[in-house]
């Protein structure tokens, strides 16, 4: 066992709220292509700015459906990796511990994650692009050309995700910057920290007083602020570190040998 293992093992065992920040990296391990790679087919060669925008679902409202309902269906065969699955079992060592992610898709939960907030929506969620009322789409309406009309107002659903040129829902980003304020521990898992105002929330909660560990395979703005960096992917980290917590379980005795 590293030391660095360790040391995040005997921090997460001390913390009374931890706040993690998932970034598409922690997706990209079980295979969910990131947002620029997820190009395919009739999409290959399309800038996806142009087609997650508000104005281009205004101008084609279908092309846009089309391509969302293509990435939906590719997330259906995807399960979480051993990193969702640590995340998950780590919130039961903490009595606080909040999963803030910056990614779409539903792996969190799906892993068992309990307490998470999506900063860009979740794309297996729809809702109607004018009122926002949330909508259930029919088997049918996935495999449709068009999108579906809102039963409500008329305007059309889309995917209930943020879209470039739309800010994040506001109480959500206020709640992600009030547990990072408040937590003791901030881990850091896939993100690049070129994303914002998510790449601000490491540093609201350095700026506050808590440890920040980031887990990544390569180094990033974010891994030069950290107390504590852990280069690799963190399917292979984050067990590491659940494995490591056993030393600090009540009635364990840590002889020191390799604290800091």
């Amino acid at each position: 066992m590293s030391h660095g293992i360790r040391r995040a093992a005997q921090l997460l065992s001390e913390a009374r709220r931890v706040v993690c920040l998932t970034g598409a990296g922690a997706s990209a391990e079980s295979g969910v292509p990131t947002f620029r790679d997820a190009q395919t087919g009739l999409y290959a060669n399309l800038d996806p700015m142009e087609l997650a925008s508000a104005q281009a679902f205004r101008r084609d409202p279908g092309f846009v459906w089309r391509w969302y309902m293509q990435r939906f269906g590719r997330l259906q065969d995807v399960i979480p990796n051993q990193g969702h699955l640590a995340l998950a079992e780590l919130e039961t060592f903490v009595p606080s511990f909040l999963v803030v992610t910056q990614n779409v898709d539903d792996l969190h939960e799906r892993a068992g994650s309990i307490d998470v907030v999506h900063l860009h929506g979740n794309i297996a969620r729809y809702r109607c692009h004018d009122c926002r009322h949330p909508y259930e789409l029919s088997e049918a309406e996935i495999a449709a050309e068009e999108p579906p009309n809102c039963p409500d107002c008329g305007d059309l659903i889309r995917p209930d995700v943020v879209w470039f040129g739309e800010e994040l829902p506001p109480e959500l980003l206020a709640r992600a910057r009030q547990a990072a304020t408040d937590c003791q521990v901030m881990l850091v898992v896939g993100t690049s920290g070129s994303v914002y105002p998510a790449a601000d929330i490491p540093y609201w909660a350095k700026t506050s007083g808590a440890t920040v560990i980031d887990v990544n395979p390569e180094a990033t703005p974010i891994s030069r602020m950290a107390d504590l960096f852990l280069r690799g992917p963190s399917g292979e980290i984050l067990p590491e570190i659940l494995d490591a917590l056993e030393l600090f379980r009540p009635g364990e005795v840590d002889d020191g040998d390799d604290d800091y």
